[in-house]
C-alpha cells in the first residue's frame, strides 16, 4: 500500500464491525478520488492481506458496495468503481428537474421530441377527469444530465386550462414554473405511482440502455390548489443512473 493510501486504516480496537469499516475505508477512497470511475479496486485476496482481514470479512464489504451501487463485478476481471448514480429526492417533494440537477452539481439540459394538441387519450381523460372528445397539451421530452440521458417523460395537460404553456420554450424553461404563472395551473400536489420494469425498446433508443436492464417507471397525477387535475405524466427513469431518496418522519 503506497503512502497515498497509507491514511486510510482501520481501527480494530473499536466495536464498529470491521467490514462495515473496511467498506467507508473504500467509499471514502473512491469519494476522494484515490479509486476513480472504472478503476479496478484491490482483490478480495489483496485487500485481505492489506488490512490483516478475513475473506469473509472482505468479501461482505465488497457485496454491500457493489449492492448499493458503488462498485460493479465482471468476471475472471475483478471489481470497478461504477458511475455514481444521480440521487434525487423529487419523489418527495415539489420541484423541476432543473433544480434538482442543479443541486446535484450537474448541468440539466432538455430535448423536446414533440409538443402539440391532441386529443386526449382513454387513460389520460380518466386521470385529468376529461371527456374523450377533450383536447390535451402532449410534451414528449428526453432530459439530460451533463449531457447523458437519464429520463424519457411524456406529459399531458388539459388544452383548456394550460393552453397558454404553447407559448413557451420548454427546452429554456421549465414546466411546473410555467404552470405556476396561473394560480388555476400551479401544482400543489402529486401522486405518484412507482413500479420497476425491463426496459424496452423505446428504452434502448432513447436512453442508450441494453434491452432488459432497470427502468424506474413513475406515473405522475399533479393537482392544483382546489385538487383539481391539471397534470398527467409517465417518466421512465434509467435504474443504472438514478436513485430516489425518501425520508419518512414519525408523527
Amino acid at each position: 500500500m503506497n503512502n497515498k493510501k497509507s491514511k486510510y486504516k482501520l481501527d480494530k480496537s473499536v466495536p464498529i464491525p470491521l467490514y462495515f469499516q473496511l467498506k467507508e475505508l473504500i467509499l471514502k477512497q473512491i469519494q476522494d478520488g484515490i479509486y476513480k470511475v472504472e478503476d479496478a479496486i484491490p482483490t478480495e485476496k489483496e485487500l485481505s492481506e492489506m488490512y490483516d482481514l478475513s475473506r469473509t470479512t472482505v468479501r461482505q464489504a465488497i457485496t454491500e458496495l457493489v449492492q448499493e451501487g458503488w462498485l460493479y463485478r465482471m468476471k475472471s476481471k475483478g471489481t470497478f468503481v461504477r458511475t455514481p448514480k444521480i440521487s434525487q429526492s423529487f419523489i418527495q417533494a415539489l420541484g423541476s428537474f432543473n433544480d434538482q440537477i442543479r443541486a446535484l452539481g450537474m448541468n440539466p439540459t432538455t430535448e423536446v421530441l414533440d409538443f402539440k394538441v391532441i386529443n386526449a387519450p382513454e387513460p389520460v381523460a380518466e386521470h385529468l377527469k376529461l371527456q374523450k372528445k377533450d383536447k390535451v397539451i402532449y410534451i414528449h421530452r428526453r432530459r439530460f444530465a451533463d449531457n447523458e440521458p437519464i429520463v424519457m417523460v411524456k406529459t399531458y395537460l388539459p388544452y383548456d386550462r394550460c393552453s397558454f404553456v404553447l407559448d413557451h420554450d420548454l427546452v429554456k424553461e421549465s414546466l411546473y414554473p410555467v404552470l405556476a404563472s396561473k394560480n388555476e395551473t400551479s401544482i400543489h400536489k402529486i401522486r405518484r405511482f412507482i413500479e420497476a420494469v425491463e426496459a424496452n425498446d423505446y428504452d434502448v433508443e432513447n436512453l442508450g440502455v441494453v434491452p432488459g436492464s432497470a427502468i424506474q417507471k413513475f406515473l405522475s397525477i399533479g393537482y392544483n390548489m382546489n385538487d383539481e387535475p391539471i397534470e398527467y405524466s409517465v417518466a421512465r427513469y434509467r435504474g443504472d443512473k438514478n436513485r430516489f431518496e425518501i425520508v419518512i418522519t414519525a408523527k
